[in-house]
């Protein structure tokens, strides 16, 4: 019965993937302030299934306008989650953990579909990822401080770890599960929001994690998802509300 059950989560969960990105919504929504939306885009980056060549989504090339709204909705939301007890951030690392698991076909199904890996290295894809989502679940103990007593005369030290505010992630087409998760899971449990945008050629895992990341309990704005090619990489670079970029990938991407 209990496998069952686990195969129908996963059917569910594939079909909701599926209807994201029906044909008559074909162009891959952005996520920001916990909700999908649509981009006015009018320039789009083909996605193709690469094992039969169907055209499976439309990654929009997201507007200056969008890119802004997705960075001060990041930038609002840390006002409150740079404050949240690292262990009420910690709970949520340990849901995602949980969701990742119990969804790992479903999310194999999509990225194989965007990407063109078996579902056997999809899977390991997403294991990688996943073990940082398990080191994220430690992070009260990572942020601790430290006190040094007496370095001088009458002088002790004192070092504490925060935030450092909205943060961008910029990751390539080649590992669309590990690469995110290696991100914002860390950064989300630090106490930073963050902008994530996925590979223009991939799109479609990173999108089904956020929300899913979303769903958990992170709250509106913590985690928001932007789409497009060198524009947006120079845009999250060039912010000054973003204080920190993690990228992977090569010079080309901007």
């Amino acid at each position: 019965m209990a496998a069952l059950a686990g195969r129908k989560t996963a059917a569910a969960a594939t079909a909701a993937a599926r209807r994201c990105f029906a044909a008559e919504a074909r162009v891959v929504p952005m996520i920001i302030d916990g909700k999908k939306v649509t981009s006015q885009a009018t320039q789009f980056y083909d996605v193709h299934n690469p094992a039969t060549g169907e055209l499976i989504a439309r990654t929009p090339q997201c507007t200056p306008a969008e890119l802004e709204r997705a960075v001060d909705s990041c930038a609002e939301a840390f006002k409150s989650w740079r404050l949240t007890p690292p262990s009420t951030r910690a709970r949520v690392m340990h849901k995602l953990e949980g969701a990742i698991r119990d969804n790992t076909e479903a999310i194999a199904k999509v990225l194989t579909e965007e990407q063109g890996k078996t579902i056997a290295d999809a899977k390991g894809d997403i294991f990688r990822g996943l073990e940082v989502v398990e080191m994220a679940c430690g992070m009260p103990s990572m942020l601790q401080g430290e006190t040094l007593a007496n370095v001088a005369t009458a002088v002790d030290v004192h070092s504490y770890r925060i935030p450092l505010g909205v943060c961008a992630g910029i990751a390539p087409f080649n590992f669309p599960a590990m690469i995110p998760l290696w991100m914002f899971p860390t950064a989300c449990a630090a106490g930073n929001t963050m902008l994530m945008k996925p590979s223009e050629r991939v799109p479609l895992t990173t999108v089904m994690l956020a929300e899913m990341a979303n769903d958990c309990g992170l709250p509106p704005g913590v985690l928001n998802v932007v789409h497009g090619g060198h524009d947006t990489v120079n845009f999250a670079c060039d912010n000054k509300h973003i204080r920190a970029v993690s990228f992977v990938g090569g010079n080309e991407a901007g």
